[in-house]
């Protein structure tokens, strides 16, 4: 199988896109006024704490306060809140990395000692903290105090002593080979995560990443000490940075990059990180655009519409509502001879693999609702849930769903991180605020009849000017004895018409006949 990571950038945007054997299986899109936040850590102050809806709300100096949930505070919050005050505070931890705490009586203790954390917020204190979601519409950033910082192989946890490997590294061999490793390297008062690109690396590669991400966290307190909140203290890598860092695995065939800047800051990278690679990385040279060449164009087209087309005639149909994600799953056009159970089986297992495709494409987040065809059968609705699990597999975003119910409908939530690709690449429409509805041209007719005789029954005068968009106009003008024409009969007023491009669909305007000022809302 031949996988590729393909870079396109532009003035605007940087976007990037993951290819297997040419199907689109990840998109990742960065435009220059909406940066990446996600990993960034800032030197905050705690504005509010909430203990009715158990959270507080930390100034890190964007529009809104950041949003810091009591399940995000970690058992590091008095290391780190030490950390600030003062150097010395930081006292050595010993703690066995293979001890999983499950008994329930050490769970008790651990959530008294989580109260004693919330106690300690208070109102105007220095905190540090990490953004783990994107603002999205009116929401401010979710942020964590529990700080990681992330290398290429390693994710460094300071003040935490435990040793974690991705569950991705599956060989017991290599997995404790890895936790050896890991131990032998790590630094006092400190914990790590083994990440998947570590599987079969040396001791020197490991411990070269680790060194740097040390340095970096020496450097991220040394700006936290000496910062006045609020303050970015860290800023993570960009988009295209970021996904070399995660996504580039042994796996992938070769990395084509269309600009000469992006081709040097990634070429930099490796050389610190993993020299061994460079030879994949390509400066694409062809005059032909890059998505075009690699047909991802046309695959990111399909991204746009609510529905998508299945292999056997079928379709799905993706609905976004304030709460939620709606898909719908329809039969269309395909009725094999078989019958209708096993037409529907067929239909529904291949939307089950088109919707996580899509979920992962689109990055959507949150709760989705899936209305699967109905199936009678109770093994048929476990091979749809199974399905759905096996596909999720490829997933690095965590999911949960629960088995279908009798009404053929599947929950599911996927973790959101940040803006999903149609809310990045799209703005809410000026006219319709996101609806898809516009208001018909006959009822906004009727609400000009209605101000009228408002304004007639108050007895101001008889001559009034409309501004209207084009399209409107012609409608209050249409036929001989035009609906204007009948107004002003009917109210015994003289209406000039005054048509403006720049005027909303949705709106009309009276004005003042003297100064020109808009008098419409004066009317009630």
């Amino acid at each position: 199988m031949q996988k590729l990571i393909i870079i396109n950038s532009s003035a605007s945007s940087t976007r990037v896109a993951i290819t297997e054997d040419g199907n689109l299986v990840d998109f990742f899109v960065d435009n220059v006024e909406q940066e990446r936040m996600v990993g960034d850590i800032y030197l905050g102050k705690i504005a509010r704490v909430l203990p009715g809806i158990k959270a507080a709300f930390i100034d890190i100096g964007l529009k809104h306060d950041a949003f810091l949930h009591f399940s995000d505070i970690g058992e590091r919050l008095e290391s780190l809140q030490g950390m600030l005050e003062d150097d010395d505070d930081d006292e050595e931890e010993e703690a066995d990395e293979e001890k999983k705490i499950k008994e329930t009586a050490k769970k008790n203790e651990a959530n008294v000692e989580k109260k004693k954390l919330y106690s300690k917020l208070h109102k105007g204190e220095e905190i540090l903290v990490q953004i783990i979601k994107e603002p999205v519409k009116d929401k401010g950033v979710r942020v964590t105090s529990a700080i990681s910082v992330p290398g290429r192989f390693c994710v460094l946890l300071p003040f935490d002593n435990k040793i974690g490997i991705s569950k991705k590294i599956s060989d017991f061999k290599e997995r404790r080979r890895l936790k050896k490793l890991a131990r032998s390297i790590l630094p006092d008062n400190c914990g790590l995560i083994i990440r998947t690109a570590a599987l079969e690396q040396t001791e020197d590669t490991l411990a070269s990443d680790l060194k740097y991400l040390v340095d970096t966290w020496r450097d991220i307190q040394e700006s936290a000490k000496q910062d006045t909140p609020p303050s970015v203290v860290y800023k993570d890598l960009s988009t295209t940075s970021s996904v070399i860092r995660d996504l580039f695995t042994p796996d992938i065939s070769k990395v084509l990059i269309d600009t000469k800047k992006s081709f040097r800051e990634i070429r930099n990278y490796l050389k610190l990180v993993q020299p061994e690679l460079l030879d994949k990385i390509e400066f694409y040279k062809s005059d032909e655009p890059i998505f075009e060449a690699f047909k991802v164009e046309e695959q990111i087209k399909t991204l746009m519409g609510r529905k998508v087309s299945l292999p056997a005639g079928g379709h799905i149909v993706i609905d976004h509502t304030e709460a939620m994600f709606v898909i719908d799953v329809n039969s269309g056009r395909y009725a094999a001879k078989k019958e209708q159970e096993l037409n529907s089986l067929k239909t529904d297992l291949e939307a089950a693999r088109e919707i996580v495709r899509q979920l992962r494409l689109r990055d959507i987040g949150g709760l989705i609702v899936i209305d699967f065809i109905d199936l009678e059968d109770d093994k048929n609705r476990k091979k749809i849930y199974d399905e759905l699990k096996k596909e999720f597999k490829k997933d690095r975003a965590k999911v949960a769903l629960l088995p279908m119910t009798d009404f053929g409908l599947m929950q599911i939530t996927r973790q959101r991180i940040r803006e999903n690709i149609i809310q990045s690449i799209h703005e809410e429409c000026p006219y319709c605020y996101g609806t898809g509805l516009l208001t018909r041209r006959s009822h906004l007719i009727h609400e000009i009849e209605d101000w009228i005789k408002k304004y007639k029954n108050k007895g101001i005068g008889r001559v009034l000017y409309l501004k209207v968009n084009p399209s409107l106009a012609l409608k209050l003008q249409e036929g001989i004895f035009s609906p204007l024409r009948k107004l002003e009969f009917k109210y015994f007023v003289r209406v000039k018409l005054i048509v403006d491009i720049k005027v909303s669909v949705q709106k009309f305007h009276f004005l003042d006949k003297r100064d020109g000022k808009d008098i419409t809302d004066e009317i009630e």
